[in-house]
């Protein structure tokens, strides 16, 4: 057992890290990347918009603790 804890302790660390809502972000990005590509469009540009925008959302969080 004590294995398998910390084989799910490291994924949810490596995935999860330190802020869940970039998490859950990049998570929702994929979802929409794979709709809009099965829809049949151009789905290229979601990724990279979505990790500028999760990127200034982290910063922003982080900067407004300190």
């Amino acid at each position: 057992m004590g294995f398998l804890l910390r084989f799910v302790s490291f994924w949810y660390d490596f995935i999860v890290g330190d802020d869940w809502a970039v998490a859950v972000g990049v998570v929702g990005a994929l979802a929409i990347s794979a709709l809009v590509a099965h829809a049949g469009k151009a789905a290229w540009w979601i990724m990279p918009v979505a990790v500028v925008v999760l990127l200034l959302i982290s910063l922003w969080r982080a900067t407004a603790k300190a």
